[in-house]
């Protein structure tokens, strides 16, 4: 994804005297971006992640610069003849995949899902939790460009939903653009770059919120040192949300739990690499929303 994705006065309405679903919505993904949305039931949030991901056409307005584009439906069709690993392996060449490229995608997306041993079983036969791993590995094999997420994370267990926290992450820090819907108002947090809120047919952008504080305390601190007066690389910085040096010269970067992983691999990847020194779970987030250029820390431990 190499420019913005942009929504300008987009309305949507079905039929040509049903009421506007959506109108007048004005939205920028950059990419790199992580968009969360928000509202009550009935609000519009799947109408607009369907006219995002181009499952819906606008009724007015248009859509500038949409990628390549993988997109995880509220409600998966399960009944589908075919077997998740031949599923995933259509898909894969309908996205541009060589069919041997397609076929080991689906193999590694199977396992990192925890669904690999269902891989000959029809579809029609998968549980919903086993259907929607197959859901999400079949956005996710391709490396899309825009990843669009319905409640993706419904029906999946703790490993699968893990696992899709460190997926989204991943497309991310290579530039790619994420906008997901979650009933779970902890899922990514301290992640998403902007949450909006769909409502009366507008969307309005919720400040602060990324300030607000999980119970479930979802970011770490890695703890790192680099050579004397190294800054950290570009990519470590794009996914952290504070960075403060110590007196000794070690950077305590903070980063949401979904994506230290990647931050992880980031600094141990640098030329020359980052010597990882700590890790460990930060206090939940109230304040820092954007990183920036690391700073001395406060002397104020006791």
């Amino acid at each position: 994804m190499h420019r913005d994705l942009r929504l300008t006065g987009v309305g949507r309405r079905y039929g040509l005297r049903g009421p506007w679903v959506l109108r007048g919505v004005d939205l920028t993904v950059p990419p790199g971006s992580l968009v969360r949305v928000e509202g009550a039931n009935g609000s519009g949030k799947s109408t607009l992640l369907r006219v995002l991901a181009g499952i819906d056409a606008p009724t007015e307005g248009r859509i500038t610069g949409r990628p390549r584009t993988a997109y995880v439906p509220e409600r998966f069709p399960a009944a589908l003849p075919f077997t998740a690993s031949g599923y995933l392996t259509h898909l894969g060449t309908v996205h541009g995949l060589s069919r041997p490229a397609a076929a080991r995608a689906a193999e590694e997306w199977l396992e990192r899902f925890g669904a690999a041993v269902y891989a000959r079983t029809p579809m029609a036969e998968l549980s919903k939790g086993s259907s929607q791993k197959v859901a999400v590995a079949q956005a996710l094999l391709a490396g899309p460009d825009l990843l669009v997420l319905d409640e993706a994370w419904t029906g999946l267990d703790d490993g699968a939903r893990a696992e899709l926290d460190r997926a989204v992450a991943e497309r991310t820090a290579v530039g790619a653009a994420g906008v997901f819907v979650d009933h779970d108002p902890h899922r990514l947090a301290g992640a998403a770059d902007a949450a909006y809120r769909v409502g009366g047919g507008g969307l309005d952008p919720l400040p602060d919120h990324r300030t607000s504080p999980s119970p479930a305390g979802p970011s770490v601190v890695v703890e790192a040192r680099g050579a004397a007066d190294a800054e950290p690389p570009a990519d470590a910085l794009a996914v952290t949300t504070s960075v403060a040096r110590t007196p000794s010269g070690t950077l305590r970067l903070t980063v949401p739990a979904s994506h230290s992983d990647v931050l992880l691999r980031t600094l141990l990847g640098a030329r020359p690499p980052w010597h990882v020194v700590g890790l460990g779970p930060a206090a939940p987030l109230v304040a820092d929303a954007a990183p920036r250029a690391p700073e001395p820390e406060a002397d104020n431990r006791r």
